[in-house]
């Protein structure tokens, strides 16, 4: 048990947040753990890059922690946005977009803990275009909204009969037309910026990521074009359509992403794909099988062959964990929501290897489904995480790594899943120090 002795206190600056944790151990004992930003970061970012090479070579020493934090985090944050930025002139123009990046990104640097690189970047900033989750809709022709304190969306823009058929009838979208017109003269812009030698800090831009390289998946997708209700009624009393739309929106994804890879100069095929589809967890096993299944099979087939290197000549390995995960021959997914029913199934049938999870997720249970061979990445519930307080969500990272999840050295400790806005710093240090603590092998 982790209890936490006093009101936790967050200290802006360099020191982002410090609470003393008292670890009551099973001998009655008790020891004393101040929980600090690490600032030492030469030292911080070395044991890091060792711990990623490690974990990659099978054999590391402790677990690794990762956050996934979006500009969602940082937007609905007054202190990493004290200005007000709102999402809305966020994504409507490309050099706002970047200089909020490359500001997040320095205050995450210096305020949240996690086995990443952290003070100033080694060789300088990564941005990206950012169209969130609504990308792949508003590609179709879905109205894009921005509701106020919320990440933008899409609203269905073929939820009725005479849309489901002007749907089929549109036929794949040209990847560079419509929002991915927008999404490529955003890249290019902060490409341009990049090569005029724009800093923040005196720091680079290091790399330039375009939108679009991957997918949230044929079903998730369906579900926001038409409607999530439309679209499981589909499946019910029109089978023969559905087919036929995940069909479509699986060879528009093949498209889109084997043109951009081209016009990045790129490989189109690589040893592994990893891909997203949120919405099966609303689904059955056998329907599952029977609809979806086939589509991210000929995803799967499209991007993906294990004879080929791990790293093409032109594309360097990155550092931390993107590092692990590149040299890495197999296939992944994430999924939010509990899915874990269809992961031995994803696991036989497409070769995936690694599970990025949501909640909730019994990791116990999905472990001896899939065995010591497969890589799981999860964690606490976000709304956890939010709320916390400290102790309960210490004692939550406790429970879930003596689960027996990490069983054969690959798991990733992480929030489950996307980094709630509001979450205090603090609770993110208690999740750190926890996996500190018991999150070491022996």
């Amino acid at each position: 048990m982790i209890a936490v002795r006093g009101r936790p206190s967050v200290v802006r600056g360099a020191f982002a947040g410090r609470v003393i944790l008292a670890v009551r151990q099973s001998d009655g004992g008790a020891r004393r753990c101040r929980l600090l930003f690490p600032t030492d970061f030469a030292r911080h970012n070395a044991e890091v890059a060792s711990l990623w090479e490690a974990y990659a070579a099978g054999s590391p020493p402790r677990v690794p922690m990762i956050l996934g934090v979006s500009s969602r985090y940082f937007i609905f944050s007054a202190e990493a946005n004290p200005a007000g930025l709102t999402f809305e002139e966020y994504s409507n123009d490309a050099d706002v977009m970047l200089e909020a990046q490359v500001h997040f990104a320095n205050w995450s640097r210096h305020h949240i803990a996690h086995d990443v690189e952290l003070g100033p970047p080694t060789e300088g900033w990564d941005v990206r275009v950012d169209f969130q989750n609504y990308y792949e809709a508003g590609w179709f022709g879905c109205p894009i909204v921005y509701p106020e304190s919320e990440v933008p969306d899409t609203l269905p823009a073929f939820s009725d009969d005479d849309g489901k058929r002007r749907l089929l009838a549109n036929g794949v979208p040209d990847p560079f037309s419509g929002l991915m017109a927008r999404s490529i003269d955003y890249y290019e812009t902060m490409c341009r910026r990049q090569e005029a030698g724009r800093t923040y800090l005196g720091y680079p831009i290091r790399s330039v990521t375009m939108c679009g390289l991957g997918t949230d998946g044929p079903f998730t997708v369906a579900c926001n074009l038409r409607g999530a209700t439309e679209m499981c009624l589909d499946l019910l009393v029109d089978p023969g359509y559905a087919h036929e739309l995940l069909d479509l929106i699986t060879e528009a994804t093949i498209a889109r992403i084997s043109a951009y890879r081209r016009y990045l100069g790129e490989p189109v095929v690589r040893p592994a794909f990893g891909f997203a589809d949120d919405s099966i967890q609303s689904l059955s096993v056998d329907t599952y099988v029977e609809f979806v299944l086939p589509c991210h099979r000929k995803l799967v087939s499209a991007f993906a062959d294990p004879s080929l290197p791990s790293i093409p000549p032109s594309m360097p390995p990155p550092l931390g964990p993107q590092r692990a995960f590149a040299l890495a021959r197999h296939n992944s997914v994430h999924l939010c929501g509990d899915a874990s029913r269809l992961y031995p199934l994803l696991a036989r049938e497409l070769g995936v290897r690694q599970f990025d999870t949501g909640f909730p997720i019994d990791f116990a249970w999905v472990r001896s489904q899939l065995g010591t061979d497969c890589h799981i990445l999860g964690g606490p519930n976000v709304e956890l995480l939010r709320q916390g307080p400290a102790q309960h969500v210490a004692g939550e990272v406790r429970r879930i790594l003596e689960s027996g999840v990490t069983a054969g050295r690959r798991f990733i400790l992480r929030e489950g899943n996307n980094l709630a806005p509001g979450t205090p710093i603090a609770h993110l240090l208690a999740m750190y120090e926890a996996n500190q603590l018991y999150g070491r092998y022996d």
